[in-house]
C-alpha cells in the first residue's frame, strides 16, 4: 500500500547564558547505544550511535539503515554542541524513506543567532531564539533522544523554536512499567507534538536514555524504535502510545461536538436516503439513543417535548455517511479528518494488530474521536517485500493468523502482495469457514482471476485488474484497449460468477499520473487545506515530465477499466488508500461519475453497497427507520452536482452532530 507522507523539516535551538547541569554523556565517556528499528510492528533494521566529547564539544554520530520492502534506507548523522543546551551543528547524509532523500546541513552561529540551512543545493537562513535546537524530523532516533534531554535540562519549556515555521511541544505522559531481562523497568512517557505531523510518544529511563519511541516515517507509515533490550514491550509501546494520543486528541477536538442528547431531529431537509428512492422534500428524521426513530416527510414542524435537539435543515440536503473501504487508519489524527470530511464508517485495509484493535476500543467505549471502525487484518508472506509482523509461511501459520483476527473482532482478512499462492486458499478456506471474507492484493505470481478461483472475495487496487483484463506487462508496450478479448471476457464472467467486489482507489492512482508541472489543486483543491508538513510530499507526488505520457496512458487503462467493472454491473465500493487526507474520498465519487456512474450510484458506492458487502446492511448505510443515525448534512444537492458531498454542514455519527470546522483545525487542516 502506497503511503505518502514526506519527512517533516523541524529545526529547533537553544542558546542560554546559564546552562543547567548536562547529563552524563558529557563527560569524556563515551555513550553507546543501539535500536531496532520497526515498520508496521515489524522489524527492519538498526540503528547505532556514540556520544563522547572531542575538542571540548559533544559529538553525537548515528547509523542508521533499515531495508524497506526491498529497498535500503541509509542514514548517517553527525550532530555537534558546546553542550546539552547548546546545539552547534547537524548534518546528515543518506535517506529518511525510500523516496526521501535527506542531505542537510545545519549550522547554528551562537555570535549572530542564525540557522544556516543547506538542503537541496539551497542555502536559506533562520533566526535563533532562546530555545532553538536542531532536529530534522524523526531519523535518526538518537536526536529524539538528545531534543528530550535539552527540554529537560532547560526546565521543560512549553515550546521548542522549530524554524523555518514549526513548533515543538513536549508532555509528560506517565510512567510506564516493562519487563526486560527478568527485570520490572520504569520509563517515563513524553508526547511530542511538532516534530512529525500529529503526536509521537517516546519513554525515557531514569538515565535519561531513550527506551522507545513510537512515531511515524517518511512515508506516513507506523514506525517504532525500541532500545536493544527491550523488544519483547514492543506491543505495550504501540498500546500506551495509542492511549496517549486518543486522549490528548479527544481534548483537542471537544468543541467539535455538541453536546450528546437523546432525543435530535434533524428537520426540513431534501432527504437522499441511499435506497435508490427520489429525494423526499421537507422531510424531518427523528433520532434516540443513537438510532433512527422516525422519518417524518409531512413538512410539520416538530413538537415541542423535553430534551429534543432540533437541528434545523432548511434548504440542505441529507445523505447516508459516507463509508472509506480504503482506509489505513495508521494516526489518531485520521479520526477527526474522516468526521469533517463526512465519513462514518471506515474498513481498515491493513495496520499494526496492538495499535487498530486499541484505536478501535477506544472509539467504541467514547475514549476516542473517530468513525466507526472495521478491520481487515493483513497477513503477508515472508519475502524481499514483505510487509508488517503478522506473516504466515506455512498452513498452520495461515490459519493461526486467521482465527487471531477473527478472535479480535475482525471482518475481514487481508492478503498481501508476498503471500505464497499456494497458501491464498488455505487462508481463504479458514476465513470463509469462520464467517469472515477475503480481500487484498493480488500476490506476486498469482492473477487476479486465479486470486478469485483460490478464494478472493473482493480486490485492491485497480491497477491489478486492468493488468489482467488488458494483458498489460511490465517493461513491454500498452496492448490495445480491448476488453472483448476472449482473455477479458473470461475473466469478467469469472468474476461476476464469484460476486467479486472491487475496492480501486482511482483517486489514487490518478494523483499518481498527474504530471508533476501540473498543480495538484487543479484536479484536488483540497491539497490548499491540509497540514503544513504534509503538503510538500503530497505535491510532489505527481509524475515527472519524461514519464507523463507512458503514465498518463495507465491511468486512462484504469479508468476505462472502472467503466467497464461498472458497465458489467459488478460491485464496486469507494476507498481512497489515504491519497489527500479527508478529500480524496469525495474525488473518487467524481471520477465514478466521470466513469459513467449516476450520482446515486456514486453515493451508493461510499454508502448503501459497502455496508451490503460487509453484511452490515440491516444496520447502517441508508437513512431508515431503525438504523444506526450516520448521516451528513450538505449544503448543495449531490444528485445535481457531485462535488456537492464536499459541502458538509454537519457530520451525524452514532447521533452525535460534529461541526468539520474545528474537527479540521484540531489536526492542523484549514477548514
Amino acid at each position: 500500500m502506497p503511503h505518502l507522507f514526506a519527512r517533516s523539516l523541524v529545526l529547533a535551538s537553544l542558546l542560554v547564558l546559564t546552562p543547567l547541569p548536562a547529563p552524563a554523556q558529557t563527560s569524556a565517556t563515551t555513550e553507546q547505544g543501539s535500536f531496532v528499528l520497526h515498520k508496521f510492528a515489524r522489524a527492519i533494521g538498526t540503528e547505532s550511535y556514540t556520544i563522547s566529547n572531542e575538542k571540548g564539544q559533544l559529538v553525537l554520530r548515528s547509523d542508521f539503515s533499515f531495508k524497506d520492502r526491498g529497498t535500503e534506507v541509509p542514514l548517517k548523522t553527525e550532530f555537534t554542541a558546546a553542550d546539552i543546551t547548546h546545539p552547534l551543528s547537524l548534518k546528515s547524509d543518506g535517506q529518511s524513506s525510500r523516496q526521501s532523500p535527506m542531505r542537510d546541513s545545519f549550522t547554528l552561529d551562537p555570535q549572530t543567532s542564525r540557522i544556516k540551512l543547506v538542503r537541496d543545493g539551497k542555502t536559506t537562513e533562520h533566526p535563533a531564539t532562546d530555545t532553538t535546537f536542531l532536529v530534522d524530523g524523526y531519523s535518526p532516533v538518537a536526536m529524539q533522544q538528545m531534543l528530550l534531554r535539552y527540554w529537560l535540562a532547560k526546565g521543560k519549556p512549553e515550546r521548542i523554536a522549530a524554524p523555518p515555521d514549526a513548533d515543538i511541544h513536549i508532555q509528560p505522559a506517565g510512567d510506564l512499567e516493562i519487563q526486560a531481562n527478568g527485570k520490572t523497568v520504569k520509563l517515563h512517557g513524553y508526547v511530542i507534538s511538532g516534530l512529525v505531523w500529529g503526536n509521537e510518544t517516546a519513554w525515557l529511563d531514569d538515565r535519561q536514555q531513550l527506551a522507545a519511541v513510537v512515531t511515524t516515517d517518511s512515508e506516513f507509515d507506523h514506525f517504532e524504535a525500541v532500545r536493544t533490550g527491550y523488544e519483547t514491550a514492543l506491543p505495550n509501546f504501540i498500546q500506551r502510545a495509542a492511549a496517549n494520543n486518543l486522549e490528548a486528541l479527544v481534548k483537542l477536538t471537544e468543541s467539535a461536538r455538541r453536546p450528546p442528547s437523546k432525543k435530535l431531529v434533524v428537520t426540513h431537509v431534501t432527504l437522499i436516503d441511499g435506497t435508490g428512492a427520489a429525494p423526499r422534500r421537507n422531510a424531518s428524521v427523528y433520532v434516540e439513543d443513537g438510532r433512527i426513530a422516525r422519518i417524518d416527510s409531512s413538512g410539520a414542524a416538530p413538537k415541542a417535548e423535553p430534551g429534543l435537539d432540533v437541528l434545523d435543515g432548511s434548504g440542505k440536503f441529507l445523505i447516508p455517511g459516507l463509508w472509506d473501504m480504503h482506509a489505513h487508519y495508521e494516526q489518531v489524527e485520521w479520526g477527526p479528518i474522516y468526521l469533517a470530511a463526512g465519513v462514518t464508517t471506515v474498513r481498515d485495509c491493513g495496520n499494526e494488530f496492538d495499535y487498530i484493535t486499541t484505536v478501535r476500543d477506544a472509539i467504541q467505549s467514547g475514549r476516542g474521536i473517530g468513525p466507526r471502525l472495521l478491520i481487515a487484518g493483513i497477513v503477508d508472506g515472508n519475502g524481499p517485500i514483505a510487509l508488517g509482523a503478522i506473516t504466515a509461511d506455512t498452513p498452520e501459520e495461515a490459519r493461526a493468523v486467521v482465527r487471531r483476527y477473527k478472535d479480535a473482532g475482525a471482518i475481514q482478512i487481508k492478503i498481501y502482495s508476498s503471500m505464497k499462492p499456494a497458501l491464498v486458499p488455505v487462508i481463504t478456506a479458514e476465513a470463509h469457514k469462520l464467517g469472515l471474507t477475503v480481500t487484498g492484493h493480488v500476490p506476486e505470481g498469482m492473477t487476479s482471476a486465479q486470486a478469485v478461483e483460490a478464494g478472493y472475495d473482493g480486490i485492491n487496487h485497480i491497477h491489478f485488474v486492468a493488468r489482467d483484463l488488458l494483458g498489460m506487462k511490465r517493461g513491454q508496450p500498452m496492448p490495445p484497449l480491448d476488453f472483448k478479448t476472449p482473455n477479458a471476457r473470461r475473466q469478467l464472467a469469472l468474476f461476476k460468477q464469484h460476486h467479486t467486489v472491487f475496492d480501486d482507489t482511482i483517486a489514487l492512482f490518478e494523483l499518481f499520473s498527474n504530471p508533476s508541472t501540473t498543480p495538484l489543486r487543479s484536479i484536488e483543491p483540497g491539497i490548499d487545506h491540509v497540514a503544513a508538513p504534509l503538503a510538500p510530499a503530497l505535491n510532489a507526488m505527481g509524475t515527472p515530465p519524461d514519464r507523463a505520457e507512458e503514465t498518463t496512458k495507465r491511468y486512462q487503462y484504469m479508468l476505462a477499466t472502472l467503466r467497464e467493472l461498472h458497465r458489467q454491473g459488478l460491485t464496486i465500493v469507494a476507498g481512497t488508500d489515504q491519497a489527500i487526507p479527508g478529500y480524496s474520498l469525495h474525488r473518487e465519487l467524481e471520477i465514478y461519475v466521470q466513469a459513467g456512474f449516476t450520482p446515486m450510484e456514486a453515493l451508493q458506492a461510499a454508502t448503501s453497497v459497502p455496508a451490503k458487502v460487509l453484511g452490515l446492511d440491516k444496520e447502517v448505510g441508508t437513512v431508515q427507520v431503525g438504523k444506526r443515525a450516520d448521516m451528513l448534512l450538505l449544503d448543495g444537492d449531490p444528485l445535481a452536482d457531485i462535488h456537492n458531498t464536499r459541502r458538509i454542514a454537519k457530520t451525524i455519527a452514532n447521533g452525535s452532530v460534529y461541526d468539520p470546522a474545528p474537527l479540521w483545525e484540531s489536526v492542523g487542516f484549514k477548514p
